[in-house]
């Protein structure tokens, strides 16, 4: 579906923006007409009135993707209080709906709609990372390039980096660069032979020469998903939440203030620096969930976010 926000019921921005309201619980979240409804305090006569519209008028098409959003006033107050270039806002998920899918639905989009021709794009992995490459608008011949910015893990799945790495490239017809060596390796001094090999060096030197980066935040919450995947054990998290990191960020733990965190881990992540990922020219932080607005304002104090992509939960909450 695409949303055309020409055609609201009386042009205005407000009815275009309760259209796209509408419009995303019903395609995107599969709720009914009733559960919207109540939801949004109308008639289900008036929620099918405007459906009917909405495809009817051509304002939905392809895929949700207007100029006016769903969430148009968090969008401003977001990039406004942040300075960020550019907050893009969906709807929060009813109950028992993944907020990664939704926010990565979103981010996939953003990728088919800003990757120029001939452009590159790193990325970093989790849940979201793999809807997003689900939701990107397939291509041929462009000649883009999809560039992991972190090692693998030994275990494959939703979350692999490897897998969702492929899956863009399949999607965007591009060439892939992989880090062929693990997200952590298991010494300091085996992380420094690792990174100085012409393969991992190599393809790390080219983050800084990226047009986009789509980078996730993954969280030290009580339910994050990097002690439920056990990619860090339960003994790390605790650790590096009392060394006051709340979040990660393409393998850089960063406290509250948006500053690195020192911690063991660090010696052992394959993964750019800091400095090679801020001269990405467009860095694109998509999470979604209120317990995650810790890591996106880390991520945002640390210069690593230029375009936000998240849900009104989480943006609610950074702006309390």
């Amino acid at each position: 579906m695409k949303l055309d926000s020409s055609n609201g019921e009386d042009g205005s921005r407000e009815d275009a923006a309760a259209m796209a309201r509408i419009c995303w619980a019903y395609f995107k979240e599969g709720q009914t007409q009733e559960a919207i409804a109540q939801k949004l305090g109308l008639t289900r006569k008036r929620v099918n009135r405007v459906l009917t519209e909405a495809r009817t008028s051509g304002f939905v098409k392809i895929t949700i993707d207007a100029p006016v959003g769903a969430c148009t006033e968090l969008e401003e107050r977001l990039a406004s209080t942040f300075g960020l270039q550019r907050a893009i806002v969906v709807p929060a998920p009813p109950p028992g709906i993944d907020v990664r899918t939704v926010v990565g639905a979103a981010a996939g989009q953003h990728v088919s709609a800003h990757l120029a021709p001939g452009g590159s794009l790193g990325i970093t992995w989790g849940g979201t990372i793999n809807a997003a490459a689900q939701n990107v608008i397939r291509r041929r011949n462009q000649g883009n390039t999809v560039v992991l910015l972190c090692g693998g893990l030994a275990r494959s799945g939703a979350i692999n980096p490897y897998d969702n790495a492929a899956m863009f490239a399949r999607a965007l017809d591009a060439t892939c660069y992989y880090v062929t060596a693990p997200m952590y390796a298991e010494t300091a001094d085996l992380r420094t032979l690792l990174v100085a090999s012409d393969p991992v060096r190599e393809v790390l030197q080219m983050t800084r020469k990226l047009d986009m980066a789509l980078l996730s935040a993954i969280d030290l919450s009580r339910d994050s998903k990097a002690l439920e995947y056990g990619v860090i054990s339960r003994e790390t998290w605790r650790t590096l939440r009392t060394a006051g990191a709340v979040g990660d960020i393409c393998g850089h733990y960063l406290d509250a203030n948006g500053m690195v965190v020192d911690h063991p881990i660090a010696q052992r992540t394959i993964n750019p620096s800091l400095a090679d990922l801020r001269a990405v020219r467009q860095r694109v932080l998509a999470a979604g969930g209120a317990h995650k607005a810790p890591t996106i304002l880390a991520a945002i104090r640390a210069d690593l976010c230029h375009v936000l992509i998240t849900d009104e939960a989480a943006a609610m909450e950074l702006l309390t």
